[in-house]
């Protein structure tokens, strides 16, 4: 397992070479440089021309690239155009709430889905399926936005009970998060409903019941259990979407996370503070599908037997 985690922690920094040439890439081709966007249209071609030196954007883009790479294997992120701090320091003071929204956005939707979606594919066809499936449908339509303006307008302005912005206390994460987790919620528990439909219907579940074990215990412990490899898999990649929609949602409720950060980067063109969100961002989402590969030999034995096979063969060799 040690081996597996390290081999992929190793992958990690290509993949990581190629999102930032992407995220450069990508900035320069966008019109305007970052001298204009910070001067401002008044500006003389001569002031844009020197601070655009100052920053190094007069130089070719991959001499950009390679110098932006060699920066960051000193731990060195560049400085904002901007603010004229250290990246780093501006990431840092945002990302414990970007991070706090996100786990609580995929707890809600482990919360919602997972039970949901279960109770529907046991009670195939019946009212409660029915009326799940429809819902989930409609909900998995609905723009996140426009689910966060209606939940303001309900909660915080008709009835008062929440706050509408900023994260001063628990309670103002609750309307981001559920802004997210419904519509994906939506989403998750069709497939946990699919996933599970397929695995009752397997011969070790009739075995269980003919021999005499409860309903209860048979779709936790057989049916649940041999379902959740997809669900987690799905949850793993639904954690890049709840990233990327952070920045959706921070920008409704006026949350000063990462999202909004990079959102407010990318209007003026500040290339360093940029590419170290979606760093950040990519770091993150490849942390995430390694713990959820580490979670499948914990879940299946068959994928620890494995590991541990293949450990014992390069201990061998």
């Amino acid at each position: 397992m040690f081996r597996y985690c390290f081999r992929r922690v190793l992958i990690m920094i290509p993949t990581m070479f190629f999102v930032i040439f992407i995220v450069l890439g990508l900035m320069n081709l966008t019109p305007g440089s970052p001298a204009l966007m910070i001067l401002g249209q008044d500006a003389t071609p001569e002031m844009v021309e020197q601070l655009n030196r100052e920053l190094g954007y007069d130089q070719p883009f991959f001499m950009r690239y390679i110098t932006y790479v060699s920066s960051l294997f000193s731990g060195d992120m560049g400085r904002s155009y901007r603010t004229k701090r250290p990246v780093f320091t501006e990431i840092e003071s945002r990302l414990p709430t970007t991070v706090k929204l996100s786990v609580s956005v995929i707890i809600l939707v482990v919360l919602i889905a997972i039970p949901i979606g279960t109770f529907s594919a046991v009670r195939q066809y019946s009212t409660f399926d029915t009326v799940g499936t429809m819902t989930a449908l409609f909900f998995a339509c609905i723009p996140a936005f426009w689910l966060g303006l209606m939940l303001i307008l309900v909660f915080s302005l008709k009835l008062g009970l929440l706050p509408s912005f900023g994260t001063d206390t628990w309670a103002h994460f609750i309307l981001p998060a559920f802004t997210q987790a419904i519509p994906q919620s939506a989403r998750s528990m069709r497939l946990t409903r699919t996933t599970v439909l397929e695995t009752i219907r397997q011969d070790y579940i009739r075995t269980a019941r003919a021999k005499g074990q409860g309903e209860f215990k048979v779709i936790l412990n057989h049916a649940l259990k041999n379902a959740l490899m997809p669900i987690i898999t799905i949850l793993g990649v639904d954690f890049g979407f709840i990233l990327g929609g952070t920045i959706v949602v921070e920008r409704v409720f006026s949350i000063n996370g990462i999202g909004l950060l990079i959102l407010d980067a990318i209007q003026v063109k500040d290339i360093p503070l940029v590419t170290g969100c979606a760093i950040i961002f990519a770091g993150l989402y490849m942390l995430v599908l390694l713990m959820v590969d580490v979670l499948y030999a914990f879940i299946d034995p068959r994928v620890k037997a494995r590991y541990q096979r293949k450990a014992s063969m390069g201990g061998m060799l």
